[in-house]
């Protein structure tokens, strides 16, 4: 199992073995990353667990060739007895069914039923992009943000990529010194280690420019690029503290994150006239489908406008 986890006690040795086999298989064949790994094994675990107790015995293969739609309402109900949210449930019986699925084609049994189950439905909510002018006021007060000149030119930088180049908090944060100086594109390596390549806008290659000019650290091949103050690679809660200190200068709401500036940079990228197509390259996002919730950040923009300016609101 992952270093870390204790298995529970209605988990039978040949099942804990079954369930790391498809770990192992999920890590190696689909790339998952690591956190994709612990969030799957929690979940099977769960599930594992809760059919032990359901059933008054651990749970083995021949187990899960034996389940029904009801056996999975039960799991449902229970996880939302225990105030699992819709959206979590869902994700939690997608990696169950996959489990189920898996061991279905290795055990040769029928896992029609148990597959036939739907997770509950939700909705999936928009996100919360800051307004082009408070980008922009959040950028400049960043260059003030800190005592130190050269901290303060540092969260510029860093935030110039997230809402100049899209990129998640982590990926600019993995950048190191042999990045530098930037291409006019940048290869970023994302979630599942996908690669994809990103425009470097000159003012966020400039931004990074001053950093290291008033950094204290040199720029080293093997070094992180972004550091913190004594050297290490810049940890992302640092610069979520810095940001919180910033966007209650600002009268930001709490939604104000580093993260809120990659949605920033999506939804007014799609404004400027940008395709959906383009802007999923561009985000690194493996489904269309993720993408798409930004034209409904749009819409609600729009919406919102009207009723402030027709004349019949």
């Amino acid at each position: 199992m992952t270093q870390g986890a204790t298995p529970p006690l209605a988990l039978a040795p040949l099942m804990a073995e079954q369930l790391q086999r498809w770990l192992d298989a999920e890590r190696a064949a689909r790339d998952r990353s690591h956190h994709t790994i612990v969030a799957y094994q929690a979940d099977l675990l769960a599930f594992l667990s809760f059919l032990g107790g359901y059933h008054a015995t651990p749970a083995l293969p021949q187990t899960l060739g034996q389940l029904t739609q009801s056996d999975m309402r039960a799991f449902a109900a229970a996880e939302r007895g225990r105030g699992l949210s819709a959206r979590s449930l869902a994700r939690r019986l997608s990696a169950v069914r996959s489990f189920i699925r898996w061991m279905s084609d290795r055990h040769g049994f029928d896992a029609s039923k148990a597959l036939a189950s739907r997770g509950p439905k939700f909705t999936r909510s928009l996100p919360r992009p800051l307004a082009p002018e408070q980008a922009l006021e959040l950028l400049d007060i960043a260059a003030e943000s800190h005592r130190e000149p050269w901290i303060a030119a540092r969260d510029t930088a860093v935030l110039t990529l997230l809402y100049g180049c899209g990129l998640r908090i982590s990926e600019a944060l993995q950048l190191d010194g042999s990045d530098w100086p930037l291409r006019e594109a940048l290869t970023i390596r994302g979630k599942g280690q996908k690669e994809r390549q990103v425009p470097v806008l000159p003012v966020a290659r400039a931004a990074i420019a001053e950093y290291l000019r008033l950094s204290p650290w040199p720029v080293q091949g093997d070094a992180p690029l972004f550091r913190g103050a004594r050297g290490a690679r810049l940890n992302p809660s640092v610069l979520a503290g810095a940001m919180r200190t910033m966007r209650q200068s600002l009268g930001l709401p709490p939604t104000a994150t580093p993260h809120a500036l990659r949605h920033s940079f999506a939804t007014h990228l799609l404004a400027a006239g940008g395709d959906l197509r383009t802007i999923q390259e561009l985000l690194g996002h493996a489904s269309l489908s993720t993408t798409q919730v930004y034209t409904g950040v749009d819409d609600a923009r729009l919406l919102s406008v009207y009723r402030a300016a027709h004349p019949r609101s």
